[in-house]
């Protein structure tokens, strides 16, 4: 199965029992439809979580609003919630990763532009010598 979308946040890499590592993040799935008799599209998005097993590094380059394509399958848990009912959540478990846009880098110099510049008692014209 293939999916591809947008992270919604930084994956993060976590230990799973001795020697095992994770990476899991979530991506979002924007999508669109015309319902009949409308005129209108209607948009749509689906969030969802994935688990990637095959090399934990990775997670570093797994950055929000990243663009991945992911081959895989879909996997289901079930538990049994606080309330005691039935509870389930679908895992999408990715066999191959592709990294299709990187995401933006934020902008560092718009503060450092609104930062106030100390000036150098040097730079005064006031304080000439003569």
């Amino acid at each position: 199965m293939e999916i591809t979308g947008r992270i919604t946040k930084d994956a993060l890499a976590r230990k799973v029992g001795n020697k095992k590592q994770v990476v899991n993040f979530s991506i979002a799935i924007n999508d669109s439809y015309k319902p009949k008799g409308s005129t209108e599209y209607k948009q749509i998005t689906t969030f969802i979580d994935c688990s990637y097993w095959l090399n934990a590094k990775l997670a570093e380059w797994l950055k929000k609003g990243t663009l991945v394509q992911l081959f895989g399958r879909v996997g289901l848990s079930t538990y049994i919630g606080h309330d005691g009912s039935a509870m389930g959540s679908l895992t999408f478990h990715i066999n191959s990763l592709k990294i299709l846009a990187f995401a933006k880098k934020e902008d560092t110099s718009a503060s450092a532009v609104s930062a106030p510049k100390k000036q150098n008692s040097s730079d005064d014209p006031d304080d000439l010598p003569f």
